[in-house]
């Protein structure tokens, strides 16, 4: 399984970059898992449906399925802040490739999604986990950088560069990158 992160600050289009990488990674006939880190309080379930009354009940998890999709939904008594390790582990291992969303101080090889125009600072000077640089404008990198630097509207070309360069995306649980 190779695992990449993709680390940047909100509305640098790190989610549309996602979006766009899974169909072109598919295309080329990798299975792709997404694990993505959630800021806020969020809900998959719907109030009044079963596996909703089961978890207002005070089931620790509820896991649905069907014959096309598995669902599990798991209730932490106290706050827990898991590690993007433990998540990949829960992860089915038929996998080829885990894109990583949200995890930006992760020991994981990322690339930065950086946009000139959302006025961030940038990462990758600080960063030896960040692998690459997807952006819409090069010319206004505020650093000089040794790493390749992709198109970020340019998913396809992204893909083919994660699987020319699937090497450094092995994961090894526990190792880091």
């Amino acid at each position: 399984m190779n695992v990449v992160g993709f680390a940047g600050y909100s509305g640098s289009g790190k989610t549309t970059l996602v979006e766009r990488l899974i169909p072109a990674l598919k295309a080329r006939g990798q299975r792709v898992s997404v694990v993505k880190h959630a800021h806020h309080s969020f809900d998959i379930d719907q109030p009044g449906k079963d596996t909703w009354r089961h978890r207002e009940a005070g089931a620790f998890e509820v896991v649905v399925a069907s014959s096309r999709r598995l669902a599990l939904m798991r209730e932490f008594e106290q706050p827990a802040q898991l590690s993007v390790h433990q998540l990949i582990a829960e992860l089915y291992d038929g996998v080829d490739w885990v894109l990583v969303e949200g995890f930006k101080d992760s020991d994981l090889p990322k690339v930065e999604v950086w946009r000139a125009a959302a006025g961030q600072p940038h990462r990758y000077a600080d960063d030896d986990f960040i692998v690459a640089i997807a952006t819409d404008s090069p010319e206004r990198l505020p650093e000089p950088t040794l790493r390749p630097v992709l198109d970020l509207n340019d998913a396809d070309a992204l893909a083919a560069w994660l699987i020319d360069n699937g090497g450094r995306f092995v994961y090894h649980p526990g190792i880091s990158a």
